[in-house]
């Protein structure tokens, strides 16, 4: 049976949220594939999940048989989160830009499931080649040519992390100007916010019906 890994990590609930929407066009878009298919959801917003601590760390580098009671309960937190990216077919991200970053609450699960040894530092990870699909969400734009391009460090991040420690096969979808209806100073800027949200939306149904393609029922 299919599974999808879907993290959403935006405070806002709802058409609040620039990500949101989007990520779950592609969640239906998959789903229509998949009707019968798993899909196991984070919001890492409403519960997250806990940072690493000096327990959850350590542990990762001594024998199971070694751990102390404390390290033991740490790392059986981290290998859930683990395995549910080992046995997901497919993973969707939800990762608005704040404050030219990615949400702690995200920081805090791939803190978690980057293992070396096991998901990150061999040569093939656990995950590798699993498809990963990112909605990088930002109030301006960072692209390339931009005032900003180079205050850019949420897919530069989350290349180096998913693409090149995880060994994941990622792809972004890029919600630009989301702060455009509510920032006056960017009112001449709306239609390309809206053209934005559009060309998103239309890309996340599409990137789910393709990566669902890829995955036997």
């Amino acid at each position: 049976m299919a599974t999808l890994l879907h993290l959403d990590s935006s405070v806002f609930s709802g058409p609040a949220s620039s990500s949101r929407p989007v990520t779950d066009a592609f969640r239906k878009a998959w789903l229509e594939q998949h009707p019968q298919g798993t899909v196991v959801y984070r919001d890492l917003a409403a519960d997250p999940v806990p940072h690493i601590s000096a327990d959850s760390h350590v542990a990762g580098f001594v024998d199971p048989a070694a751990h102390t009671p404390e390290q033991a309960a740490a790392f059986a937190a981290r290998v859930q989160l683990i395995e549910e990216l080992e046995q997901a077919d497919a993973i969707l991200i939800g990762a608005p830009m704040y404050n030219y970053a990615i949400p702690s609450t995200l920081k805090a699960w791939l803190d978690n499931v980057i293992l070396f040894g096991r998901t990150a530092g061999v040569e093939a990870p656990a995950a590798k080649g699993t498809p990963v699909t990112v909605v990088a969400s930002r109030g301006g734009s960072y692209a390339p040519g931009t005032p900003r391009e180079g205050m850019e460090y949420v897919q530069n991040y989350l290349q180096a992390v998913l693409r090149d420690t995880l060994g994941l096969d990622l792809d972004f979808i890029v919600p630009e100007l989301t702060m455009a209806p509510q920032n006056p100073a960017m009112a001449e800027l709306l239609p390309l916010y809206e053209a934005s949200r559009e060309k998103a939306l239309q890309d996340a149904h599409a990137k789910g019906k393709e990566i669902a393609s890829r995955v036997a029922a």
